[in-house]
């Protein structure tokens, strides 16, 4: 039976890159940027370039004249748009009035220009002297009754530079609440495998992907969130390697590829199928997946038993756990058969070195830990861990979160970081736990937190509960803003407010000693330099490291810390870092080399640091909190997921092409059984209703009139963009291990919308 017609919705046909990753590029430049200004592009992700403000996907040891993507050429252009948003702009528009614009229509306006206070007798923004603006921060945060009272976001965009100056600032300042993006995607990565092999990150490099004989995938979407990613894979392929796909809905770009570099495949080649194998998992199904995978390759006594004697500790009390799942279990936790399950288990058995890669479908869910432990143990059943061509590899998104955490933005920091922190700088820093992103959100609505600095990022829309957060940052007696553009966040003020802009990446940065460049550090942990060209957006414009200094100086008036001298030369802040952390030894010089260098990463040469000194096989526990209210009828659950046309809460336009949605984001995805099954069709408008259990006191957490798609998805999973389906979402859903909220595990209902059947306009 053929699909309705639905304004907007239709299907994309192609493979994802090809000619339609060109044509969305040029689109891409010719809305943004100054033709003068193109060239850049050949900037990105080179060694003597810009590192690219997206995802943080490695850059090959030897690359072409072309290191962007097509979701990397939007980040690019729409950082070096030649739209201004002026101080003379906000004089035209409210608060109010703004606030009323979609999040694209806001960041569309273009660059901050000017320092600006908020004004409320006019409702506006207006301009505001930098000095001035640091000083009033710096009074208000000394006013506060207690450090512990004020709150300190880190974006993952952020550079070590600016990064390291925040930290010691806030420490010095009080207090070790660092909410941060990492609490929103890989916090799960970082609790997670820290426990099992002892560090919080991924093991493998590049050049593992040249040696692998199999690739799995979980839980991610390249096309969209690490584009780059798909030249390697592509090449995995080209060599015969399969790669083995678990992920609810069919994604294009995991389907088949043509490279915009190859000549060939862009005129009369193919495109390369990427997924050997794909599996569509139902929505949270990934441990019992692994579970399944584990117990098969137990049953074939394919294990290497020698690397589990040397190397690792709970392999028994793990296959006592497996021993007793039965096959039943496991299939309805997965919503696959036993038979695919124990193929995927042959591809693993058949591989003598094999890679693990994972996105936020494994680590934003309420047991977003226990699945990055289960993905570890099947890396650890065949030795896969500390051999080349083999390991784990977790995708992280912007383009230094890796690196901010690694120079100290954390609300847990070690005994040993802090002992090394008082050493070098002289004062005793706090030794609590600070607040993590959701933590910061309730002590924000519930008072106990009076100030909110923000060092980039669009915190409240990016959190679950977007009302809730919302509020809180309407009760702040101090927000303050570093931001390149206008964005939601902005425009929630509270009773002092503050708009800093700041250099982007693509800009040159010129202190006291010359031009600087900044280092940021990868997903598979390469710190390399990064270092702006263009003209900056207005000569009003300050760098983050001065911005934080500006506002350290103002605010630690007895500060001994050479403020001024780390803004003057970067060179004396990774001295610094250097000084604190010995991993980054000769860090100067390292990273004047062409890409850089590798952090240490002891798992990687089969060093454990585990507080047992092995790595440790851990079994999942079972969760008993219920996930949805027992009383709630027809539940299915629901993703959140990015659209082809964002980057988290940066939304470059409306249309998601490979899922063929064009113009709009008022979209619901579902099993066409499952419409049916409801007296739906494509099409119609819809309701979703949140059914969280621990919700079920308060008032319904409800969207309304959303239009139902029928896509490939698995049956009992629909899908939504984020941050629009936030709304769905309690603060209280998140891993109660690494407070990563559950934006990949939402128990709703759909019904139709009140009222109507009718098709809408987008």
């Amino acid at each position: 039976m053929a699909k309705k017609d639905v304004p907007g919705i239709g299907e994309y046909g192609g493979p994802a890159g090809g000619w339609g990753a060109l044509q969305a590029v040029a689109k891409a430049i010719r809305g943004e940027m100054a033709a003068r200004d193109t060239t850049i592009l050949l900037q990105v992700n080179q060694p003597q370039g810009f590192d690219c403000p997206g995802c943080a996907w490695p850059d090959p040891r030897e690359g072409s004249s072309f290191e962007f993507c097509e979701n990397g050429a939007k980040a690019v252009s729409w950082e070096a748009t030649h739209k201004r948003v002026t101080p003379e702009f906000f004089a035209q528009h409210t608060v109010s009035e703004l606030f009323r614009r979609d999040d694209f229509a806001l960041e569309w306006e273009g660059r901050l220009t000017h320092p600006m206070k908020y004004d409320a007798a006019s409702d506006r923004y207006a301009p505001i002297a930098w000095e001035q603006a640091f000083a009033e921060i710096g009074a208000h945060l000394r006013g506060l009754p207690d450090p512990n009272m004020a709150e300190f976001y880190a974006s993952g965009r952020t550079s070590n530079e600016a990064a390291f100056l925040y930290q010691l600032f806030v420490r010095a300042f009080g207090t070790n609440n660092f909410p941060d993006c990492s609490n929103m995607c890989h916090e799960a990565t970082s609790v997670g495998l820290s426990e099992s092999i002892g560090v919080g990150k991924g093991t493998v490099t590049l050049d593992d992907f040249d040696h692998c004989d199999a690739i799995f995938s979980f839980g991610h979407n390249p096309g969209t969130n690490h584009p780059r990613m798909l030249a390697t894979l592509r090449e995995a392929r080209l060599r015969d390697v399969p790669i083995v796909v678990f992920n609810p809905l069919k994604e294009r770009s995991l389907e088949r590829f043509k490279s915009p570099q190859s000549p060939v495949e862009m005129t009369v080649g193919k495109a390369v199928s990427i997924a050997t194998s794909y599996y569509q998992v139902k929505v949270g199904g990934d441990t019992a997946v692994v579970q399944g995978m584990m117990k098969a390759l137990l049953a074939q006594g394919a294990v290497d038993q020698a690397f589990i004697r040397d190397h690792t500790t709970g392999f028994e009390a793990l296959k006592a756990d497996l021993e007793a799942m039965s096959w039943d279990e496991i299939e309805r936790g997965a919503g696959l058969s036993r038979a695919d399950i124990e193929a995927a288990a042959d591809v693993y058995a058949n591989a003598k070195r094999v890679i693990i890669c994972y996105g936020m479908g494994i680590t934003q869910h309420r047991h977003g830990t226990a699945n990055v432990q289960q993905l570890a143990n099947l890396l650890l059943l065949g030795g896969n861990i500390g051999r080349a061509g083999a390991g784990i590899c977790p995708l992280r998104g912007h383009s230094n979160v890796q690196g901010d955490r690694t120079v100290g933005i954390t609300e847990i920091p070690t005994d040993k970081f802090l002992d090394s922190l008082q050493r070098v700088f002289g004062f005793a820093p706090p030794r609590g736990k600070g607040h993590a992103a959701v933590e910061a959100l309730e002590a924000m609505r519930e008072g106990r937190s009076r100030a909110l600095v923000c060092l980039g990022g669009n915190l409240p829309v990016a959190m679950p509960d977007p009302e809730a957060c919302f509020d809180a940052m309407r009760k702040l007696d101090l927000s303050v803003h570093i931001a390149t553009k206008l964005n939601r966040s902005h425009l929630l003020v509270g009773a002092h407010t503050y708009l800093l802009p700041c250099l982007g990446r693509t800009e040159l940065d010129v202190q006291a000693t010359g031009p600087q460049a900044v280092t940021v550090e990868d997903s598979m942990s390469m710190v390399h330099a990064s270092r702006g060209s263009l003209p900056p957006a207005s000569p009003d414009l300050k760098s983050e490291p001065a911005i934080v200094a500006g506002i350290a100086r103002a605010t630690l008036r007895e500060s001994k810390v050479d403020w001024e001298g780390f803004v003057a030369d970067y060179g004396r802040i990774r001295d610094a870092i250097e000084a604190v952390f010995p991993d980054f030894k000769d860090y100067n010089e390292r990273v004047g080399r062409p890409r850089g260098f590798r952090l240490d990463v002891p798992a990687s040469r089969r060093e454990w640091c585990t507080k047992m000194g092995r790595a440790q096989f851990i079994p999942a526990a079972r969760d008993e909190r219920p996930l949805a209210r027992p009383d709630a009828q027809g539940v299915l659950v629901l993703a959140t997921v990015r659209s082809h046309d964002q980057y988290n809460t940066t939304i470059y336009g409306k249309n998601d092409r490979y899922r063929g949605v064009t113009g709009r984001r008022d979209v619901v995805f579902v099993n066409a059984a499952d419409l049916a099954e409801r007296g739906l069709e494509h099409g119609d408008l819809v309701d979703i209703e949140g059914v969280a259990a621990h919700d079920h006191t308060l008032s319904p957490r409800v969207l309304r009139g959303f239009v139902a798609v029928a896509h490939d998805i698995a049956r009992g999973a629909v899908a939504a963009y984020y941050p629009e389906a936030n709304g769905l979402i309690s603060l209280a859903n998140f891993d109660a291990r690494s407070g990563t909220p559950s934006y990949k595990s939402v128990p709703v209902v759909i019904r139709r919308a009140a009222g109507s059947r009718e098709n809408v306009n987008p």
